[in-house]
């Protein structure tokens, strides 16, 4: 599978992920085609620039002056009607989709009603539908990005000056690690959240995987403290079906039954815990307790540790980050003499009949559950070789 990690140290905008994403080797020429297509009357340019000493490629979009504004039904119907590729044009529409939910919560009214102010610019539009034809045109299968550097100070924006962030990538941005660090000036755009945030399966560390590919795509300025560039990575996952950091969630209890720590595994695991765990422990003063132990993807951390606090009576937590990866694997579906089991079959050849099909026949027909797992196991055995 291949990846894509944006590392935002400098903010994110629209012409930066673009910039960003054809430096690390999308083809220009098929991406200005299809920006071409769209009949906005923009021209398009990539030149390669210098930020701090580090060499980046800058993204312009040349547009006509217009003061009209646009309609997320009307932006919605220009991507409908490019020659993007569906995967391209479907994520677009999740871009353009989560700026008009900002937008409107932001103004208090109906999307419908939402007019795009910085986002509904032919600039813009065109910097949305380029980075999502830039990420097919790389081939890649899923976007990360790093905590957003925001910047410091006010904005001007048509509803005055208005401090960093802007509402609208405030608003995006809610429940993203996020920091503040180098000029005072707006880093992170509306354009450049919503793409990170409507994409990106992750925030925060760089997952694991296997560089093949790197660019850095220009912002308008060059700082003295650090280069004003956005850097793209595009990465492999090594052969797993899935490779990424992830928190681990733990917490010492010594005074709570078993049946609470029990339902409080299965809200943990409804909610979205990758895994969870209950380990026995000997406690300080010869208590005996348990440890509980949840794996959560970095975005659901928080709402897991909260559900820890109201569900179980710990006071505290401990968090770390850990890889995980697991193999590629799928469930075939296998007759035994008791009936239908579905088989995991791993990437390597390994395999496991579900637990749960073995346990609702051995409870149906009064049969030993190892037994059950033993002639499917031994059926699927017989049918692969």
């Amino acid at each position: 599978m291949r990846i894509c990690y944006l590392d935002a140290f400098s903010g994110i905008s629209g012409d930066m992920t673009v910039g960003a994403l054809v430096d690390a080797g999308a083809d220009s020429e098929e991406l200005i085609r299809v920006l071409d297509q769209l009949g906005t009357g923009a021209r398009f340019r990539v030149e390669a620039v210098k930020r701090k000493g580090i060499r980046a490629s800058k993204f312009y979009v040349e547009a006509p002056e217009t003061k009209g504004h646009r309609h997320l039904p009307h932006i919605l119907r220009i991507i409908e009607g490019s020659t993007m590729s569906a995967r391209a044009k479907q994520n677009a529409t999740e871009v353009f989709q989560k700026l008009g939910e900002a937008e409107a919560k932001v103004h208090g009214i109906p999307i419908e009603k939402v007019h795009f102010h910085e986002v509904g610019a032919v600039d813009s539009i065109c910097d949305i539908l380029g980075a999502c034809t830039a990420l097919d045109l790389l081939g890649v299968d899923e976007l990360h990005c790093s905590a957003i550097n925001v910047g410091s100070g006010t904005v001007n924006t048509e509803h005055g000056v208005l401090p960093v962030p802007a509402p609208a990538t405030a608003e995006l941005l809610t429940g993203k690690p996020v920091y503040s660090r180098g000029p005072a000036m707006e880093l992170a755009t509306p354009t450049g959240a919503a793409i990170a945030v409507a994409l990106g399966k992750s925030f925060g560390p760089m997952p694991a995987m296997r560089i093949v590919g790197m660019g850095y795509g220009a912002g308008d300025r060059d700082f003295p403290e650090h280069a004003n560039v956005l850097r793209a990575v595009i990465g492999e996952t090594n052969g797993a079906a899935e490779a990424l950091t992830v928190s681990v969630i733990e917490a010492n209890i010594d005074d709570s039954s078993p049946q609470v720590l029990g339902y409080a595994m299965d809200r943990l695991l409804e909610a979205g815990a990758l895994d969870v765990t209950l380990e026995s422990v000997m406690m300080k003063k010869g208590r005996p307790g348990v440890v509980l132990r949840a794996i959560a993807r970095l975005e659901d951390r928080e709402a897991l540790a909260q559900l820890i606090f109201a569900e179980t009576t710990t006071l505290g937590l401990r968090f770390y980050t850990a890889e995980r990866r697991v193999q590629a694997r799928h469930s075939e579906e296998i007759e035994t003499a008791h009936g239908t089991v579905r088989v995991k079959v791993a990437e390597s050849g390994a395999f496991a009949p579900e637990y749960e099909d073995c346990r609702k026949i051995a409870h149906e027909r009064g049969i030993p559950l190892k037994d059950v797992i033993a002639e499917a196991a031994f059926t699927y055995l017989k049918k692969t070789k």
